[in-house]
């Protein structure tokens, strides 16, 4: 919790209190259904809730904003992100029913009301949202192919709408097969633990130029 605090400082005390929650409540729920590796237990702080809290340090949702979490296993990086944002919209979404009854749990004893968790493929959903985020679940060409047609065009937001999509490694590959515009924002900017060196976000531009938001 004290990783959290020390690139968040100024949580309100309600926010705090979820996020020192989330320890009991995952290994209580990893025991039932295991969503989350025994090691990264032991780091589930760094490896997961700050991991997830990266996007907060590129783009500060502003109010109303939609995020669908595509792939959420027990809910990351939608629960983080929702705790942060109270007034934005998450839908998460996840294929395997148990991951999705875990990322419910959650949410509920989190009391977290702007969060929804369905069992779906991105592939089936019909609505738009701002912006679609995920943390590697499939190589990014081909996640590209699931959501790009679930992106609000206008946007209103500091970035415009499009994918934020969490992934380590060597990305080049991948990258040469997306659009031009995709900006890649290296973790290690905003956190200075080893384990985000080679961890970015990448962002697929894909609504309008934002306007001056009316929020």
């Amino acid at each position: 919790m004290q990783v959290i605090e020390k690139y968040f400082p100024h949580l309100k005390p309600e926010q705090k209190e979820k996020y020192a929650a989330l320890q009991d409540i995952y290994t209580y729920w990893n025991a039932q259904i295991n969503v989350i590796s025994r090691k990264d237990m032991d780091n589930l702080y760094l490896n997961h809730v700050l991991h997830s809290l990266s996007i907060a340090e590129l783009l500060q949702f502003k109010n109303q904003t939609t995020v669908l979490d595509v792939g959420t296993g027990g809910g990351f990086p939608g629960i983080p992100l929702a705790v942060m944002f109270p007034h934005v919209q998450f839908h998460l979404v996840d294929s395997i029913g148990k991951k999705i009854k875990v990322a419910q749990a959650v949410a509920d004893a989190l009391k977290l009301d702007n969060v929804q968790c369905t069992q779906t493929r991105a592939e089936m959903l019909d609505d738009e949202y701002d912006f679609i985020v995920s943390r590697a679940v499939t190589a990014l060409p081909v996640f590209y192919k699931w959501v790009q047609h679930r992106v609000a065009r206008d946007s209103f937001n500091s970035i415009a709408n499009g994918i934020l999509y969490l992934k380590g490694g060597d990305i080049a590959q991948e990258l040469q097969q997306l659009p031009r515009k995709t900006v890649v924002y290296p973790i290690a900017k905003w956190f200075e633990e080893e384990y985000f060196s080679e961890k970015y976000i990448i962002h697929i531009p894909m609504g309008n130029k934002p306007k001056e938001s009316k929020f």
